[in-house]
């Protein structure tokens, strides 16, 4: 079996469980990135099977009703989301996943250990009511302490990004953070200030996962307190992979339009 970079993958050792892309072939290992899962992965080639890709399964999320707004004599603005995502190709997905619920959200691509640094200009220029700071992470169990954050990837480098972004804006209520990727330290990232945050189980999450939240909010009205089990339970692994704070929506609602 020939596998080239660009290829679809899964992993036999994973039982499959996983779609991935070859990203690049080195010294007879071959390095993958999930197309939905937010996941990095190397496997030798005896460890890989090509995908062909069937119909596609919906996830929770599309086949939960959408919130359509109701085109009567009142107005709607959602919440502002800014989306900072390590990863351009998962961006992408949540732009458009946004676009489709007819949102207005600010998509940057910044690199985890980077984002920290850059947060804070763009939070004085976009003056967001929700703000995602996420890409890739993973804790690595053979290192030890799950309470140890040396021994997951990116979650300090959250943690310092949702530390600028709390400073920035003290209220909870005023700016909501969303933060972490697959296997995140949920804990300590809702310590530093994240009103949801992954992952509570250590699992990996749906490139999709924050931006549901993100979208749900922006979508309620401010007035409306957030059926939060509900909310969690419309990403890919629910309680599993997201949780957070009770919280009321971002949208105001106006009259006359």
């Amino acid at each position: 079996m020939e596998l080239k970079r660009g290829d679809l993958v899964t992993r036999i050792s994973y039982n499959h469980d996983t779609v991935f892309k070859i990203t690049n072939i080195k010294n007879d290992i071959y390095y993958l990135k999930g197309t939905e899962v937010r996941l990095y992965a190397d496997a030798p080639l005896n460890d890989l099977i090509k995908y062909i890709p069937e119909e596609k399964i919906e996830i929770k999320e599309e086949i939960v009703e959408e919130k359509e707004l109701n085109r009567s004599e009142y107005f709607y603005l959602p919440g502002k989301i800014l989306h900072i995502d390590g990863d351009k190709d998962y961006l992408t997905k949540c732009l458009n996943y946004y676009k489709k619920k007819g949102l207005y959200a600010i998509g940057k691509k910044v690199s985890e250990e980077h984002i920290f640094e850059n947060i804070l200009p763009m939070l004085e220029e976009y003056k967001p009511d929700i703000v995602i700071i996420t890409g890739h992470d993973a804790y690595y169990p053979k290192k030890g302490d799950i309470n140890n954050l040396k021994n997951y990837r990116n979650t300090t480098n959250f943690i310092k990004a949702v530390k600028v972004a709390r400073k920035y804006e003290k209220s909870h209520e005023k700016l909501v953070i969303i933060a972490g990727a697959c296997q995140s330290n949920y804990e300590e990232l809702i310590k530093a200030g994240a009103n949801f945050a992954s992952s509570p189980k250590r699992v990996n999450i749906h490139a999709l996962d924050p931006a549901i939240i993100a979208s749900e909010l922006a979508l309620t009205e401010r007035n409306k307190e957030i059926n939060l089990l509900e909310l969690l339970d419309k990403t890919k692994y629910g309680i599993e992979g997201m949780g957070g704070i009770k919280c009321n929506g971002l949208m105001y609602v106006g009259y006359p339009r």
